[in-house]
């Protein structure tokens, strides 16, 4: 990773990164954050060609040094004939007001500043952020090109940008609170200035004592003492000893019921109680008048995200014989839900191949790799390919994104999450060399 050519200055906060190599044989974010920026411009294009030939020249390194500032990110990208473009990605500032909220957040838990200071972007803080009503990450829409080619959606240039940005914010996601106002010296002292005026007992109790008293004690792990140095305030006092322990159902006399499996029972409505939980958190969270909700789950898929919270062997066992498949066949499917829910068991099974989709599959495949000679040789019939002796394989799913499989024993196991990008997915299929989880 390329280091900044020159720091951020005191007036327009400006960060600039030398062009990065060209990215063949590899994803374009690794980052759960990265990839959150990927599908903000994936999900908002409404030029899929535009997009993959923007993909081609971000992986062949025809974006040049990137200047991320408040509001802005600007880079020069090489077309396809060369010539030299000027093009903006524009993600909105956050307020004065929106920055307060967002500088508690981080203040209320010492490890959000720990993994700021460590280049990481903790899915927490972006959940804190959430229920605080602030977006951190943009989402569909809030990507908003310019170009000099004139293009009035995401040209190839602006994608070509977005792409190559999702490699910079992989290695340090400050960047993206740059891009939303604030520069990374100016973020840090202000956290100082906060985090001693808690200390202090100024700010109504020391960074972390919010979660302290609603989690349960957590404590303050070593390692993030050390990487905060004089930012960590006093430990918090004890919380008062917990009196006794909350049981989620009582059975009492459901033993003695003839056939009546008090253990999936037990599972069955703890399950229930989360659910609604969850539910709950959602209907009274600012968001709640966003995206509609999804489909109601099949019976199968609901067995299998069941099967996912390990309920068990018995259960286990009367879950795969719902499903009509065999223990090993139903860790395959669990295991492809914590990859991608209902979507990936879709994936696992063969479907019929309209002539049309597999056409635009095939097309993707050569555009990908843009014609170069170290494409990978994929074999295969319908909507599935095999590379590189039989061990890894790419599956296009109905939503058009590519999943990645590899080869253990005589099964197909996921490995990774869907991509837009087949090279990237088949990047992730290479890379794996693990082993498959237990049961497989």
């Amino acid at each position: 990773m390329s280091t900044p050519a020159h720091a951020e200055d005191d007036g327009r906060r400006e960060r600039v990164f030398a062009p990065l190599p060209p990215a063949r044989g590899r994803a374009f974010a690794r980052t759960w954050w990265g990839r959150t920026w990927l599908n903000a411009l994936e999900d908002t294009a409404l030029d899929n060609a535009q997009l993959k030939l923007g993909r081609t020249f971000a992986r062949r390194g025809a974006v040049g040094a990137v200047s991320v500032r408040p509001g802005r990110i600007t880079a020069v990208v090489l077309g396809a004939d060369r010539t030299p473009c000027r093009a903006d990605v524009l993600l909105r500032e956050l307020t004065a007001e929106e920055w307060d909220r967002l500088l508690d957040v981080v203040v209320a838990q010492s490890g959000h500043i720990a993994a700021l200071l460590d280049r990481d972007m903790p899915p927490r803080l972006v959940e804190d952020a959430a229920d605080a009503g602030l977006d951190l990450l943009p989402g569909v829409g809030d990507l908003d090109p310019e170009c000099a080619c004139g293009g009035w959606d995401h040209c190839a240039h602006t994608a070509a940008l977005s792409y190559q940005t999702a490699r910079l914010l992989d290695e340090d996601p400050l960047a993206l609170l740059l891009m939303r106002g604030r520069g990374e010296r100016e973020l840090l002292e202000t956290l100082q200035e906060r985090s001693a005026a808690q200390a202090a007992g100024d700010g109504g109790g020391p960074p972390g004592a919010a979660a302290y008293e609603e989690d349960g004690p957590e404590g303050v792990d070593a390692a993030e003492a050390f990487a905060l140095g004089v930012l960590l305030p006093p430990l918090p006092e004890p919380p008062a000893p917990v009196s006794g322990a909350a049981k989620t159902a009582a059975l009492d006399g459901a033993a003695e019921v003839p056939g009546l499996d008090v253990g999936a029972l037990s599972f069955l409505a703890a399950d229930a109680a989360a659910t609604a939980r969850r539910m709950l958190a959602a209907a009274v969270s600012p968001q709640a008048s966003g995206p509609p909700a999804q489909r109601p789950l099949t019976a199968r898929e609901d067995a299998v995200r069941l099967a996912a919270a390990h309920p068990g062997p018995d259960a286990a066992a009367r879950l795969a014989a719902f499903c009509g498949c065999s223990a090993a066949e139903l860790d395959i499917a669990v295991h492809a839900w914590g990859f991608g829910g209902a979507e990936a068991l879709a994936v696992l099974a063969d479907r019929s191949v309209p002539p049309a989709e597999l056409r635009q599959a095939r097309d993707e495949l050569d555009l990908a790799w843009g014609g170069e000679e170290s494409r990978p040789v994929l074999q295969g019939e319908g909507l599935h390919w095999t590379a590189r002796g039989g061990e890894a394989q790419l599956r296009y799913g109905p939503d058009g994104r590519w999943w990645p499989f590899r080869r253990r024993g005589q099964a197909w196991w996921p490995v990774g999450g869907p991509e837009r990008d087949p090279a990237a997915a088949l990047a992730t299929a290479l890379a794996d060399d693990g082993e498959s989880p237990a049961g497989g």
